[in-house]
């Protein structure tokens, strides 16, 4: 495949970035340079292009006038002149809509061979990929980085990063809605933020998770300089060090963590602040923003008198950083990102490799770093009495500094380049394909296997590898998931685990179902949507729980349009009690506890059970070609409707023991395993009757 990438905005080069450097110059240029070169040892993408905007600048060099700039062999940044031959901002860069479009139409009229897919970085740059595959139909995918709905919302009154909000929101809406697929970083970003805008569609949109090259991290050593350079400004350095890394712009909020500080005696006499605020000779050079936000932390520092215990220096080289993150390791320090929303935060990869506690925002893609590794705390960015408890609990605890220090050895594992790139290859391809051949017709379903996710197809790697080889070879086999995940988390642990892609999701517990479709994207099936929307009065129930029924919710991620999620603390009365409560203010609904820690409410009609049945009819099956498989209570439904039920050897909840379930295989072998034990034998009956 040949990809063009499209990235407007900031000072991009191939080489010694200077992040920091614009309020635009920041972690998407990385991501991207980061993405381009672990596509270059993915044999399905044999040439790449970075497509950008040529400008003049004597303050930001002479290098981004280059036309062409190799990467490698078959890599390179391209730079297209538009009519303004300045640097701009990304608030200006829609006045370059149409001199960039015909710049770059021309440009690939003028290649050997045109791109087989756009990926688009950016609103701006979407609207030109949309532009671009109307005028000569390749197709693009696209990746907001940040979203300007999301901003709208982070801000409580008049800023200047609010300005041309409007006009940004309308453009990233045309790149949404025209882009073949769009690629996510985390669960918030696909689910709430996106969410946000007209153009919404869950199916078209997949987390695949950014890599990052932490091993540097994980080996990084103090460097005698690096410490000299921030102890200058501390009066006892030996302290713990809370450190910071980030452009100093407002959606970062920096002066929201150094108000924490400046607020909490406590958190001052347990360590000192450490901020490390990108690259500047002298504050009145810099640009509005980034000029006016370190001004506010100067005049917080003077206003909470923080002198000797507050650290900025001015300057670093990229290669410096892992020291920085070093030097607060060896004071057993923890590593703050309390920005009003992360998209991803790669950041808190790099603490997490160096070995680092981390204290982040509870917007973004944090929630799914912090879930995944253990390695920290989330807070909520606008309340600095939280940030200064949460950092002061790592502190005052060991115990808890070493568990969340030695969570991030998990980062080291899981972001992974060579995977991120493995599974964006697929996506490509599959955005390719749609576009060039008429799909081959499926074939005839002869069997439907709908399997649990946690517990049952997850949880061993040889089982999951052997099931792997056996689907392979399954091509009258319907393969489905039912799970209490959402759509975007069930895809996104899918693909972590390299499990085959399943031709159905059935996801939040039966409340939605997802059918897959050609270009490797999915369609959510509405008409089960309405089924399950029938006699749900979702507020009112939330409602009742809030009042009376003395349950904590789980995060807003795990809330949906049909779906109301709680924790229950091990207490195996709440459903029942729920029930009865409901029940008393008629209120109808289907209440499942799983895991001992874990209660949904769902619409009555809702359930892995129901949702099953629903996507029998529509295949055509008879009852007796389906066979399902779990491991906890929320697969009970499930199991109980089926007439070929599979409980795996790894169960809990007590399903062998229930009487409702006798009637299931209960298999020997654990997870995966079980799976295909219990589908051997179902078939083996099968063929004796």
């Amino acid at each position: 495949m040949f990809v063009l990438h499209i990235a407007l905005q900031g000072c991009l080069r191939a080489h010694d970035v200077e992040y920091g450097v614009t309020a635009d110059t920041g972690g998407h240029i990385r991501y991207l340079l980061d993405l381009v070169r672990a596509s270059g040892d993915n044999p399905a993408i044999d040439r790449i292009e970075i497509v950008t905007r040529a400008f003049v600048d004597p303050v930001h060099g002479q290098c981004y006038d280059q036309c062409i700039e190799a990467i490698d062999d078959h890599t390179r940044i391209v730079r297209l002149r538009t009519a303004d031959s300045r640097y701009l901002a990304k608030e200006q860069l829609w006045t370059q809509h149409d001199s960039m479009v015909e710049a770059l139409v021309a440009h690939i009229g003028r290649l050997d061979r045109w791109p087989d897919v756009i990926h688009a970085h950016y609103a701006d740059a979407g609207a030109l990929a949309a532009a671009v595959q109307a005028r000569l139909g390749i197709p693009y995918v696209f990746t907001a980085h940040s979203l300007g709905q999301v901003k709208r919302a982070a801000f409580d009154g008049p800023c200047r990063e609010l300005d041309g909000l409007d006009r940004r929101i309308v453009i990233e809406d045309r790149a949404i809605s025209g882009a073949a697929a769009i690629i996510a970083s985390s669960r918030d970003e696909a689910e709430l933020q996106y969410a946000l805008y007209e153009a919404y569609d869950p199916g078209r949109i997949r987390i695949i998770a950014p890599g990052s090259d932490v091993k540097d991290f994980a080996d990084a050593r103090p460097d005698p300089a690096i410490d000299a350079a921030i102890d200058r400004f501390l009066t006892d350095p030996a302290k713990p060090a809370l450190l910071a890394i980030a452009r100093p712009v407002t959606k970062k909020n920096l002066s929201g963590l150094v108000e924490a500080y400046g607020r909490s005696p406590a958190l001052q006499a347990a360590a000192n602040l450490v901020i490390v605020a990108g690259t500047r000779e002298d504050l009145r050079t810099l640009e509005p923003e980034v000029r006016d936000n370190l001004a506010e932390l100067l005049i917080l520092i003077d206003r909470y008198d923080l002198y000797g215990k507050v650290a900025y220096p001015k300057t670093h080289k990229p290669s410096e950083i892992p020291a920085v993150y070093a030097y607060a390791r060896e004071r057993r320090g923890v590593f703050v990102n309390p920005a009003l929303n992360e998209p991803f935060g790669l950041t808190l990869l790099e603490a997490a490799a160096s070995g680092l506690p981390v204290v982040a925002t509870d917007s973004g893609g944090p929630n799914d770093i912090v879930e995944t590794c253990g390695n920290g705390l989330l807070v909520d960015p606008r309340a600095p009495e939280a940030i200064a408890a949460a950092l002061l609990s790592i502190l005052e605890e060991p115990a808890r500094w070493d568990r969340y220090a030695a969570g991030g050895r998990t980062a080291v594992r899981t972001y992974d380049w060579a995977a991120h790139v493995a599974i964006y290859a697929d996506l490509l391809s599959d955005v390719v394909a749609a576009g060039v051949t008429q799909a081959a017709p499926d074939p005839v379903a002869a069997q439907l296997l709908v399997s649990d996710i946690d517990g049952t197809l997850l949880g061993s790697s040889e089982a999951l590898s052997a099931f792997r080889e056996w689907h392979g070879d399954e091509r009258a086999l319907v393969f489905a998931v039912a799970t209490g995940r959402s759509f975007h988390s069930a895809m996104a642990v899918l693909a972590q685990h390299h499990a085959p892609l399943p031709a159905i999701v059935i996801s939040s517990v039966g409340s939605e179902i997802y059918h897959r479709q050609p270009g490797g994207v999915y369609a959510r099936d509405t008409v089960w949507d309405a089924k399950v929307a029938a006699g749900w009065d979702r507020e009112a129930i939330a409602q009742v729980i809030a009042d009376e029924g003395g349950l904590t919710p789980q995060s807003p991620l795990e809330q949906r349009r049909a779906k109301l999620s709680y924790m229950i603390q091990g207490d195996p009365d709440a459903g029942r009690r729920l029930r009865g409560l409901l029940d008393s203010r008629g209120l109808a609904c289907t209440i499942i506890q799983s895991h001992g820690r874990y209660l949904d409410v769902l619409p009555f009609a809702a359930s892995k059970g129901t949702a099953v049945e629903h996507v029998r009819q529509a295949l055509g099956l008879a009852p007796r070609q389906v066979i399902v498989a779990g491991d906890s209570g929320n697969d009970i439904e499930m199991l109980r409707s089926a007439p070929n039920a599979i409980i795996v050897g790894n169960h809990s909840d007590g399903l062998a023991d229930r009487k409702d379930l006798s009637r299931c295989y209960v298999a020997r072998g654990h997870h995966a395993q079980g799976i295909l034990e219990g589908v051997a034998h179902f078939r083996k009956n099968a063929q004796r009757a």
